[in-house]
């Protein structure tokens, strides 16, 4: 299965930086996921994803975390 992205022109940029040359854009995603802890990545995207609708996005995670603590 495949899923569609959209990023930001500059951050395009950043990626075919550190992608190698045989690598494709799934295998690039996979080895920087893998290569670091969560927080260590979410750290790394600071500032390279933009949220729309923040106080939605924040309502739902609230939402799920309450789902899981029942």
């Amino acid at each position: 299965m495949t899923k569609t992205i959209s990023i930001r022109d500059e951050v395009y940029r950043k990626l075919l930086k550190i992608k190698r040359e045989d690598e494709s854009f799934s295998e690039l995603f996979e080895r920087l996921a893998e290569g670091m802890s969560p927080l260590e990545t979410l750290k790394r995207l600071r500032g390279c994803v933009e949220f729309r609708d923040k106080e939605k996005m924040l309502s739902e995670i609230y939402a799920v975390r309450a789902e899981r603590r029942l």
